[in-house]
């Protein structure tokens, strides 16, 4: 006689082993939908799944290890804090994290979800290198989380950079500084990034918030690099006097750097004659610069924290809203008050 395994219930359900043993044991089970603990339960029923044999399941069948699918953070030392944060939970909680990067193949994500399942993981955590917007793998399992990025159609357990209140942020240092001029080197529509819209927000809710009038020639957008963000300082630094900023806010550290060498070969300096704040403080770019340049932190380890938490069943999500982790100001020293020749 073939042995009914908690495996054959969860493939039948389309959910993890970890969900099966929540649902029939009834630990940690109000994590798990309504819906989908009927599924589980119709799918025990069908395989003929015997629920007396659910406490042996919970000691021999967990295998304590967890499945992260993500593009390519592996291999991108900017994001690896995120694995590092899931990967402390894990240990902490006696598991192990297998990796897969996919570099965002789509036979390559169906591939490693068909390998997890056959390793029979507790758990599995679908992650991005950078905040977007996915089509989530028809195989991914319900309960899976997804770790800098929102499903399409929501319904999934889900963190992500609060992008909007990190623009806030940024913006309220160069207003306190006293600021009024103050642009935003963002990255050009084309690219279609998820965090362009929500920091340009929040940089026009400040303004509102001073009583400063946007100024659309203080709006430019560039290629989110090194020399989009040169050419796109230049660009301001060739307005009239008078319009010309005392302060940029750019997408990312990248665009803050050629900010700086634009600035540099104007004579000007950085930040007594401009100040600048970044976004992201990428390892070995934002602490590096001459000055150490003031940013807004994107909170990959707290998301690779909160991602496995909530895998784990050691912390609840709402599915229907993503959770926004906070995005930190780190300050250094590239803010200072506007020089007197460019006053109001």
């Amino acid at each position: 006689m073939v042995r009914v395994r908690m495996a054959d219930v969860a493939a039948l359900a389309g959910v993890s082993t970890a969900t099966v043993s929540m649902v029939l044991s009834g630990v940690n089970s109000t994590r798990v939908s309504p819906q989908t603990q009927a599924r589980v339960r119709e799918a025990a029923e069908a395989v003929g799944y015997k629920t007396n044999s659910v406490a042996r399941s919970l000691r021999t069948q967990q295998t304590r290890l967890v499945g992260l699918i993500s593009d390519t953070i592996a291999s991108t030392p900017f994001a690896g804090r995120m694995l590092a944060g899931a990967n402390d939970v894990a240990r902490e909680q006696g598991h192990l994290v297998v990796l897969v990067d996919t570099e965002r193949d789509a036979e390559a994500e169906r591939q490693a979800l068909r390998a997890l399942s056959g390793q029979q993981v507790d758990a599995i955590i679908y992650a991005s290198m950078w905040h977007r917007v996915v089509e989530v793998p028809e195989d991914l399992p319900e309960d899976a989380v997804l770790l800098d990025c929102a499903p399409a159609t929501g319904g999934r357990a889900a963190v992500v950079p609060d992008e909007r209140a990190g623009g806030m942020a940024a913006v309220r240092e160069l207003v306190a500084a006293g600021h009024r001029r103050i642009a935003f080197l963002d990255a050009e529509e084309r690219f279609e990034l998820v965090a362009s819209p929500l920091r340009h927000a929040g940089y026009l809710e400040v303004l509102a918030e001073a009583g400063i009038e946007p100024d659309p020639a203080l709006h430019v957008r560039a290629e989110p690099v090194a020399g989009g963000g040169r050419e796109a300082a230049r660009r301001l630094l060739d307005l009239p006097a008078e319009r010309r900023p005392t302060a940029m806010f750019c997408f990312n550290d990248r665009m803050a750097m050629g900010a700086y060498t634009a600035a540099h070969h104007r004579g000007l300096s950085v930040p007594a004659d401009l100040s600048v704040v970044g976004y992201d403080d990428q390892q070995l770019v934002a602490a590096e610069l001459d000055p150490p340049l003031t940013t807004v932190a994107l909170p990959h380890y707290e998301m690779g924290r909160w991602a496995m938490e909530v895998a784990l069943g050691l912390r609840e999500a709402e599915p229907e809203v993503p959770h926004l982790m906070p995005c930190p100001l780190v300050r250094r020293d590239s803010v200072s008050p506007p020089p007197t020749q460019f006053g109001d």
